[in-house]
């Protein structure tokens, strides 16, 4: 894994690089929010979504909440990635929309739009 620096409005975001799954289950999200805050001090995270697991796209069994809750209470904000068009799951389509309207959790098609939402500050 690489953590490639971006700044964008001044805003320091963590390009997570990886040719394999670095979030793949509650533990390791945390491994890798803290493996970036020490090793660059940046809250704000791109990573493809190919570096998490299937599992998290599935709704039903909790586990997207569960990370997700966690990048929200240790004041991190995430982008993941990738294309979304495999997914035929309302729920997931609705998830993924209504975070996309928040400040924290973004799903985009590519890097550029991650880097796009992440580079607005946070309304705190």
């Amino acid at each position: 894994m690489q953590i490639e620096k971006i700044i964008k409005n001044n805003v320091e975001i963590a390009h997570i690089k990886s040719n394999e799954i670095v979030i793949n289950d509650l533990q390791s999200a945390l491994d890798l929010m803290m493996t970036v805050n020490y090793e660059t001090g940046i809250r704000n995270i791109a990573i493809s979504k190919e570096s998490v697991i299937e599992k998290f796209f599935i709704l039903s069994n909790g586990l997207a909440g569960e990370i997700l809750q966690r990048f929200i209470n240790y004041r991190f904000r995430v982008a993941i990635y990738g294309d979304y068009s495999e997914y035929t799951s309302k729920p997931l389509k609705d998830f993924i929309c209504e975070s996309n309207k928040g400040h924290d959790i973004f799903f985009t098609d590519d890097l550029q739009k991650a880097i796009e939402k992440l580079g607005r500050r946070a309304e705190i």
